[in-house]
């Protein structure tokens, strides 16, 4: 005896919400493709789901990816499938036998409840084209949004905000340091004479006319890379900071990125990729401890011994991305922070912590880490990423100097 299938209007139904579910979703900020879609309604219809609870899991399953989405999609299921027993009337339509279940007891997260409700509401919105109405805006008002954007935590930022942002992201000055190379280039006012291609231009015209040809040093931007933290304390400011690695990876050719929690991993392959979304992806595809804890000294240990060497030569410059909670002893970190500093031209450390005004170095970690960087500096919104791309053009410390945080620890 085979199961029953839903009839034809049913089925339609059930698409269609489940694709303006994931259009709810994609607004909120989780990567959700038409193949995402064709996958769940599969799944709905394969599982040949019970319970809400089942219902939900399935969807779960194939709509998120990483951990840091599961509070977003939770607000979002809660949100659009809301009204009285709409999934009920789903299940029965496929499952006729099931009895649909009333008992519902859902646990509401704060987190990620503005982004899922501020996507939702735009699905909410009517078809037909309303009265066009006639407002009157005032440019002070918009140079004081993108002003409000520039300063505003990441932490704190909506989905609409943190579009604008990765936008903003992609638009950012990227930082012109460059370095001189043993390694000779032409150059038509170079100090030195090339005999060898003066030599082989001569031979064109029979030898008798001997033209100089010149060369100089050659000149070229330094290998940059970064460390980035991926645990819990750093997960509100790790998406958007890998947005602008992704644009230094995509502008400049020498650019290695690396994510730790509890162990080491290298997605510089990963960041290549032209999408930011499809790069940021294949990230997450490839960290098993993203929004976990936080092994600092082991990780640095790992990158030390088994990267030092390949990624950090010709006057290459660190960033640290991490907020320098660590849960280890500190007597490996300071060890290991004094190899790193010392095998890089440049150690910058970026903590989103110096957010806060009245800032200590409290913390062990902190204290280990302060005395080998050569800047320490905020890194919380768009206003300190461009700070950061200018400070990188430059050769001096500015205000970052680590020097008046280690006269504060002690």
């Amino acid at each position: 005896m085979h199961e029953p299938t839903p009839a034809p209007d049913e089925t339609g139904r059930l698409a269609e919400n489940i694709a303006y579910f994931a259009r709810a979703l994609r607004e909120a900020g989780l990567p959700v493709g038409p193949g995402s879609v064709l996958d769940a309604i599969a799944a709905v219809e394969a599982a040949r789901v019970g319970t809400r609870e089942d219902f939900y899991w399935t969807l779960h399953a194939v709509f998120v990816k990483k951990h840091e989405h599961s509070d977003v999609f939770e607000q979002a299921f809660r949100i659009f499938w809301r009204r009285r027993a709409l999934i009920e009337k789903i299940i029965a339509s496929m499952s006729p036998a099931t009895p649909p279940s009333r008992d519902e007891k859902t646990k509401k997260p704060d987190a990620g409840a503005l982004r899922a409700a501020q996507a939702l509401l735009k699905q909410d919105k009517p078809l037909e084209p309303q009265e066009e109405q006639k407002e009157e805006f005032s440019a002070r008002l918009t140079v004081s949004e993108r002003e409000i954007l520039q300063a505003k935590d990441f932490a704190q930022m909506s989905a609409e905000e943190i579009a604008r942002a990765q936008r903003a992201i992609a638009r950012l000055r990227l930082p012109d340091d460059e370095v001189l190379t043993r390694r000779m280039t032409a150059s038509s006012r170079g100090s030195r004479i090339d005999l060898r291609r003066s030599l082989r231009q001569s031979l064109r015209a029979g030898g008798a006319v001997i033209e100089l040809a010149r060369r100089e040093q050659a000149v070229r931007h330094p290998p940059l890379v970064a460390l980035c933290d991926i645990s819990g304390s750093m997960a509100d400011y790790t998406r958007l900071f890998l947005h602008f690695l992704h644009t230094l990876t995509d502008a400049r050719r020498r650019v290695h990125t690396f994510l730790f929690g509890t162990r080491l991993t290298n997605v510089t392959r990963a960041l290549k990729s032209r999408d930011p979304d499809e790069a940021l992806a294949l990230c997450s595809a490839q960290v098993q401890d993203w929004s976990g804890g936080t092994r600092i000294a082991t990780c640095l240990h790992d990158f030390n011994r088994q990267w030092s060497r390949r990624v950090l030569g010709q006057g290459a410059v660190v960033l640290l991305f991490t907020d320098g909670l660590e849960r280890d002893g500190s007597a490996d970190l300071k060890a290991e922070m004094d190899r790193l500093h010392r095998s890089c031209r440049r150690l910058v450390w970026l903590n989103p912590l110096l957010r806060f005004g009245g800032f200590e170095a409290k913390a062990q970690g902190i204290r280990a880490m302060l005395p080998h960087v050569d800047e320490f500096r905020p890194i919380h919104n768009l206003q300190s990423m461009e700070t950061l791309a200018q400070a990188l053009s430059s050769s001096g410390t500015g205000d970052a100097d680590p020097r008046r945080w280690l006269s504060k620890v002690a």
